[in-house]
């Protein structure tokens, strides 16, 4: 029976990560250019970074000591 090659099969992993990498690098590269192409618009208050700073979050009522 033939043993394992475990170089091998280490070596196609360590490819399969490089690419992945590289994929999701050119991804982020495309919607970078493209901002727009993923359906989100710029004024959208859900992902609007500038609308976040006009409407500071709201925080829960901490109780006082004497109430």
């Amino acid at each position: 029976m033939a043993t394992p090659n475990y170089g091998y099969e280490k070596r196609q992993k360590e490819l399969a990560k490089k690419k992945k990498k590289e994929d999701k690098l050119r991804e982020k590269a495309n919607r970078k250019l493209n901002p727009s192409s993923d359906g989100l618009e710029p004024g959208d208050p859900e992902t609007d970074v500038a609308s976040l700073e006009h409407d500071p979050p709201t925080a829960p009522e901490l109780p006082t000591k004497n109430g």
